[in-house]
C-alpha cells in the first residue's frame, strides 16, 4: 500500500479533485435546482396559474412545505452526526476509510440520479422525493467526514490553509459549470427536444435531467480522487477483546479523552458549532427566503447562487490570504461579524432582486471563507496521531448537528412566523455568540 507523502502534488490534487465532484450535489440539489423544483411540486396553484396553498400533508399532519423540507434536511444530518464517530473509529481502525469514502459518495450520486422519478403525477411523489432528498443528503455529508480527515495527512500545517481553499474554490468552479448547463436545460428544454404533448417545452423533464447529470458529474470525478489517494495509514492492531463495532467506539472515547486536554480545541468546538449553525441555515434557506420573500423567479433564483458562487471562490483565497497575514483567530472573529451584518441587513433592507444580489455577492464572499479556513484551522489544532478520522469525527458531528438545530430552529420559527424575516433575524445571535466563543481561544 502506498504511504500518503504529506504536500505530493498528485495526492493533493487528487483530494481536491474530490471538492470538484461533491460540490455539485451542495450547489444543485440544495442551494439550487431541486428546492425550486420542490417548492413547484408541492404548491396548489388556480386555473390562473397563481399558488394558492403551500400547505402539504406528511404522513396525516400538515405542514408548511418549506418547513417540511427544513425537518427533513435536519433529520438527514442527524442521521449522519450519529454515524460518523462511529465509521470514522471503525474507519481508522480498520485502515479502509477510503471504502467509507467510496461507499457515501456512491449513495448520494445514485440518490440524486434517482431523483429523476421525483413527479407529482406520481401519488407517492412527496415521500419520493423527500427520501431520496435524505439519501443524498447522507451519502454526501458521510464522505466528507473521510474527506476531511485526509487534509493533516496530505499536506503539512503551512499549507492546510491553501489546500482547503483550494478544495473549496475548485468545488465553486466545477459546480458552476455543471450548473449553467443545468440551468441552460431548464430555462430552454426545447433546444434539446424536449417538449409536453401539447407542443410546450418540458421543464419539469429537463430538470429532472439535471438530477441525473448531477449523480454521473459526481461519480464521475470522484473516481480520480479514488484512483490516486491512498487508502490511508496502516490499519491498527486488533484488540482481541472486541468487534470492529467495539474498537470503533473505544476509539472514540480515546480520542474524547485526548480533546478534553486539549485547551484550544475545546474552546474552538463550540465557537465553530454555534457560528455554523448560522452559515449552514443561510446556505440551505436561501432560495426559500428569495421565492417566499421577494417573489423572485427561477432564472433570478439561480442567478443568485451562481453570484455567490464565483464570488465564493474569491473568498476561499481572500480570507487564506488574510489569514497568513493577522492568524485564524483574526480573520474568524472578522468573518463571523460580517455574517452577523448580512442577516441584520437581510432583515431590514432586502426588498427587491436586486437587493438580493447584492446581498448575495456579501454571501460568496464571506461563506467561502469561513468554511475553508474553519476546516483548516481545525486540521491545524489536532495533534500527531493515527486517528486522523476519528478526529475529524467530531468536527463533522459538531458541523452536522450545528445544522440540525439550526434547520430545526429556523424551521420552528418560520412555521410560527407569518414572514421568514423573523428566522432570518435570529440567525444573527447565532453568529454574536460564536464571535464571543472565539475570545476564549489563543492566537493560531
Amino acid at each position: 500500500m502506498a504511504e500518503i507523502v504529506k504536500g505530493n502534488k498528485k495526492i493533493i490534487n487528487a483530494w481536491v479533485t474530490y471538492d470538484l465532484a461533491n460540490s455539485v450535489y451542495n450547489l444543485v440539489i440544495t442551494a439550487t435546482i431541486f428546492p425550486i423544483y420542490y417548492m413547484a411540486q408541492t404548491v396548489t396553484k388556480d386555473d390562473a396559474g397563481d399558488i394558492t396553498s403551500n400547505i402539504v400533508s406528511f404522513f396525516g399532519i400538515e405542514f408548511k412545505n418549506t418547513t417540511l423540507y427544513d425537518f427533513a434536511i435536519a433529520f438527514a444530518f442527524l442521521v449522519v452526526a450519529f454515524l460518523s464517530p462511529l465509521l470514522s473509529g471503525i474507519a481508522d481502525y480498520g485502515g479502509n476509510k477510503k471504502r467509507f469514502m467510496q461507499f457515501f459518495c456512491y449513495l448520494g450520486a445514485t440518490a440524486c440520479s434517482l431523483m429523476y422519478f421525483f413527479d407529482k403525477n406520481n401519488p407517492y411523489s412527496l415521500y419520493v422525493g423527500l427520501s431520496l432528498a435524505v439519501l443524498a443528503c447522507i451519502g454526501y455529508a458521510g464522505s466528507l467526514v473521510f474527506y476531511n480527515s485526509y487534509l493533516p495527512e496530505i499536506a503539512p500545517k503551512e499549507m492546510q490553509d491553501k489546500v482547503s481553499a483550494k478544495g473549496f474554490a475548485m468545488g465553486y468552479i466545477g459546480s458552476s459549470l455543471l450548473l449553467i448547463v443545468n440551468l441552460i436545460m431548464v430555462l430552454h428544454p426545447e433546444w434539446f427536444g424536449w417538449l409536453k404533448e401539447d407542443g410546450t417545452p418540458d421543464k419539469g423533464f429537463a430538470t429532472r435531467i439535471s438530477f441525473i447529470l448531477v449523480g454521473l458529474w459526481w461519480f464521475g470525478f470522484s473516481q480520480i480522487t479514488f484512483y490516486h489517494l491512498p487508502k490511508a495509514k496502516s490499519a491498527k492492531q486488533k484488540n482481541s477483546e472486541g468487534h470492529y463495532l467495539t474498537q470503533g467506539f473505544r476509539e472514540l472515547k480515546k480520542v474524547w479523552k485526548e480533546l478534553k486536554h486539549n485547551r484550544q480545541l475545546t474552546c474552538f468546538l463550540p465557537a465553530f458549532f454555534i457560528y455554523s449553525m448560522g452559515v449552514q441555515t443561510v446556505m440551505l434557506v436561501a432560495n426559500h427566503f428569495g421565492a417566499d420573500e421577494i417573489k423572485m423567479e427561477s432564472g433570478q433564483l439561480i442567478t443568485t447562487i451562481l453570484i455567490i458562487q464565483f464570488v465564493a471562490m474569491a473568498g476561499s483565497f481572500l480570507f487564506s490570504y488574510i489569514s497568513r497575514k493577522t492568524g485564524n483567530l483574526f480573520t474568524l472573529k472578522l468573518a463571523t461579524l460580517l455574517w452577523s451584518a448580512i442577516c441584520l441587513c437581510t432583515f431590514l433592507f432586502v426588498y427587491t432582486p436586486v437587493h438580493f444580489y447584492i446581498v448575495a455577492a456579501f454571501v460568496g464572499l464571506v461563506m467561502g471563507g469561513i468554511q475553508a479556513l474553519s476546516r483548516s484551522t481545525y486540521s491545524k489544532m489536532l495533534p500527531e496521531t493515527d486517528d486522523n478520522a476519528s478526529y475529524f469525527s467530531f468536527y463533522d458531528v459538531c458541523e452536522k448537528l450545528s445544522i440540525v438545530f439550526g434547520m430545526l430552529t429556523f424551521g420552528i420559527i418560520n412555521e410560527c412566523s407569518s414572514t421568514m424575516r423573523t428566522p432570518i433575524f435570529a440567525l444573527v445571535t447565532f453568529f454574536v455568540i460564536g464571535f464571543l466563543l472565539l475570545f476564549r481561544m489563543k492566537k493560531i
